[in-house]
This record gives C-alpha cells, sequence and structure tokens, in this order.
C-alpha cells in the first residue's frame, strides 16, 4: 500500500512477478487473510485478481479469497472474481458465525459460491483454536459432497486435526485436493500427505518452502529436515508471537526489510511494526 492507505498496483505486482519467479510456485491466493483481502473494497479486489492475472504465467493458477457476510454479497464477490481472471474461489467464513452456525447453513453457503461462480470452490478449515469457525471432520465431509468442491486450505493449526481431515476426505473424496497450511509444522504435514500448500511464507521466501515440499515428495528427510530448521524459527516469530493478528504487518515488513517492498504500510486499523518488534523479526529472517 501507499503511505495514503490506498493500492499499490505497481508494486503488486512487481511483488507477484517476483513470487513467480521460484520454480516450484504453481499458482497463488489472492485476497486472502494475509493479503487483508477482508478489508479491502470489492473493486480493489477485482483489481488485484486482474493485476496477478496479467503478472504471473498463464499456466499459474489463481484462487481468489472470497469475503463477505452474507451468501448474496459472496455469490456477487465470487462472480466479480471469476470475471477478473481467477480460477478458484476460496470461501472465508463469514466473521459473524464466531457465535455459531448450523451445519446446514454453512453448506448451503458454499453451494450457492459454487453454484454462482461457476468455477471450483475451496474450502478453508479455519484453526481450531478459533472454535465454530473450525470445521469439524463430519462438516468438511457434507461440503467435499458439493458439486464444485475441488479443495480445502486445511489451516487447522494442529497436527492431529490435519491428518484427520486429510484421511477422511481421501477416503471419501481423493478428487478433492487438501493443502496444508500450517506455516509452523509444513514438514509434519508433509510427512502425512498433502497435495500442495497455500501458506504466505511462501510471499517471503518460496524457494526455501517450496524446496522444503520437494524434499519431502522424495523422501529426502534428511534435507527436508534441514530446511525445516530455517523455515520453523521464521514461521513462529511470524505466527506464533502474540498478538496473533500482527502476521500481516510481520510479513509485510519482512519484504520491505528484504528489499522487496518500498512500504510495509497497513489497512487501518492495523498498523506498522514498532522498532522493537523490527529488530526481533530481523533476527529471524537472517537465518533464511
Amino acid at each position: 500500500m501507499r503511505d495514503d492507505g490506498t493500492i499499490d498496483l505497481d508494486a503488486f505486482a512487481g511483488h507477484a512477478g517476483a513470487v513467480a519467479g521460484a520454480s516450484g510456485i504453481r499458482g497463488f491466493l489472492v485476497n486472502g487473510h494475509a493479503g487483508e483481502g477482508h478489508l479491502l473494497t470489492a473493486d480493489e479486489k477485482s483489481g488485484l485478481i486482474a493485476t496477478a492475472r496479467q503478472v504471473v504465467r498463464p499456466d499459474h493458477h489463481i484462487s481468489a479469497g472470497i469475503s463477505a457476510e452474507s451468501t448474496d454479497a459472496a455469490c456477487r464477490e465470487a462472480e466479480a472474481a471469476a470475471a477478473a481472471g481467477a480460477d478458484s474461489v476460496l470461501v472465508f467464513q463469514p466473521a459473524h458465525w464466531s457465535r455459531g452456525v448450523a451445519d446446514e447453513s454453512v453448506v448451503a453457503h458454499h453451494g450457492a459460491v459454487a453454484a454462482a461462480a461457476g468455477l471450483p470452490v475451496v474450502l478453508y478449515r479455519a484453526p481450531v483454536s478459533w472454535g465454530p469457525l473450525s470445521y469439524s471432520p463430519e462438516l468438511v465431509l457434507r461440503l467435499v459432497d458439493i458439486d464444485g468442491v475441488a479443495g480445502i486450505k486445511e489451516g487447522s493449526w494442529d497436527v492431529a486435526a490435519y491428518e484427520e481431515v486429510w484421511r477422511a476426505v481421501k477416503a471419501r473424496a481423493p478428487r478433492v485436493s487438501v493443502m496444508a497450511s500450517g506455516d509452523e509444522h509444513l514438514l509434519a504435514c508433509f510427512q502425512i500427505g498433502t497435495d500442495g500448500s497455500q501458506v504466505s511464507l511462501a510471499a517471503l521466501f518460496p524457494d526455501l518452502v517450496c524446496d522444503l515440499f520437494d524434499a519431502a515428495r522424495r523422501a529426502d528427510w534428511a534435507t527436508a529436515r534441514h530446511l525445516h530448521e530455517q523455515v520453523y524459527p521464521l514461521a513462529r516469530a511470524i505466527y506464533r508471537t502474540p498478538p496473533a493478528c500482527m502476521a500481516t504487518a510481520r510479513l509485510k515488513a519482512g519484504l520491505r526489510l528484504l528489499g522487496r517492498l518500498a512500504s510495509d504500510r497497513m489497512r487501518r486499523p492495523g498498523r506498522e511494526l514498532t522498532g522493537a518488534e523490527l529488530a526481533v523479526l530481523g533476527a529471524a529472517l537472517t537465518p533464511a
């Protein structure tokens, strides 16, 4: 973002192009939580998707995050994502579901978005610590039965919960891609099994994350463990350090410290890191 809080599409294009150059990158999630998608206007979201489509390779898959409180609004957002060039949509939970939601409403919401978008749908399984926002394995199995559901961003942030869903989905609907997205425990999830990953840490170090994935796919566990030792301290500094809501600010600050972004401006009410916080982050960046 620029200093006035508006989106700098040129900077975004440069960033997307740089990540696209990593050999293991096969696609992008645009307008996700780490990308502040839930804080953007409809026009801003469409503009980012269209810009990414122009910059990355034609064979790169673009998944667009859908963040809306009502089903009608989510459907309109999905239609706009498709028109802007998205290849699939990732449906995030409406925030008001944190107070509780009926499983039937969750199923109906995703079914409507899938029909409106006409694109493959990716489910988001939120961290188990998020309570009602983290779907139970039983609800996940109902959701993968929806026509058009093609993947799961498995962000339960718990290895046992990840394995439970991985096994259940692969037994019920092996066509559905289960993608590990717990940056701190990617190695453990890769050992269990994964169809890829949607992880924001790859925005900082795409080659490192891709090398870890490739080593695990080869069952080269010595190399995978060595790479994990580089990933873990960085992931912990970004995602585990309280407050968790600062993860996006740390990612942006990391990109600025690495010289890849000129500004780490956050969309308000988010804030940038303090000098002390920048020092801690810089120390974590050094080994990677």
